[in-house]
């Protein structure tokens, strides 16, 4: 219970976006010389594409870029800052449209929506931090007001410009998550995508009751069409986010009508 009770009054995550927020400066005797934070930050996301999150240390950081983990820490209190700073970067990725361009909204929507998946499917490690930082880094606010702009020329209400943004991206956020898994395991696996489909479907078909959901689907699966995992991946998503821009649509004549 006193566990418990010492848990709850810890306080809440903070940023190394906020005001105010100190670090510990001067630890090693001073500055090291050869490193900033945007040194730092570029070898944070190199190992955590490299090793993924669960390796990720900042001792392991230390000897990537060959000093102490005390010179790391004269730029950052812990881990979780670095993480959040490496979060932002790769925001800074995105190639964002002109939501003040001539351009149709919905090809907008659907580059933001490319653009969001392949940055999940690129950093398989950006899934379980996005949850975990409040994302106010500039990158990330970058998209965000431009995600929040081309949704607000579609015609929707104020008041639901966030639930359409939500549908769009919460959808685009687990299928890229998803698709990046899938992949990481094809790589560890020593495997093409195509080469571990088959082997999966393989195997699967030998227990009895896999099998006849298999069969099942095996005509819902031909009518996709689609020569290789990333054809038929490509198709479903493209569905997919045809069936929201619809949606949409339909819910900004609903309130026309």
């Amino acid at each position: 219970m006193a566990r418990a009770a010492q848990r709850s009054e810890r306080p809440a995550r903070s940023s190394v976006w906020l005001e105010g927020k100190t670090r510990r400066g001067g630890r090693g005797g001073g500055q090291p010389s050869g490193l900033d934070r945007q040194r730092i930050t570029e070898a944070t996301v190199r190992l955590l594409d490299a090793e993924g999150l669960a390796r990720f240390s900042m001792r392991r950081l230390a000897a990537e870029l060959d000093v102490t983990a005390m010179s790391v820490y004269w730029y950052v209190d812990t881990k979780d800052e670095l993480l959040e700073l490496a979060l932002d970067r790769v925001h800074g990725e995105l190639r964002l449209p002109d939501p003040a361009a001539d351009e149709d909204w919905r090809d907008q929507l659907r580059a933001l929506a490319r653009e969001y998946r392949a940055l999940l499917v690129r950093h398989p490690w950006v899934s379980p931090l996005a949850g975990s930082f409040l994302n106010i880094g500039p990158e990330s606010l970058s998209f965000s007001r431009v995600v929040q702009r081309v949704i607000g020329r579609t015609g929707l209400p104020e008041h639901r410009i966030t639930g359409a943004i939500s549908a769009v991206f919460q959808f685009v956020y687990g299928y890229g998550t998803i698709e990046g898994h899938f992949l990481a395991r094809v790589a560890e696996a020593g495997m093409t995508p195509d080469e571990y489909h088959r082997h999966a479907v393989r195997e699967v078909t030998q227990s009895p009751e896999a099998a006849g959901v298999i069969q099942e689907s095996t005509r819902i699966m031909d009518a996709r069409g689609g020569d290789t995992v990333a054809e038929m991946m490509e198709r479903d998503f493209a569905f997919a986010l045809d069936l929201l821009v619809a949606g949409i649509e339909a819910m900004v004549a609903r309130g026309r009508d």
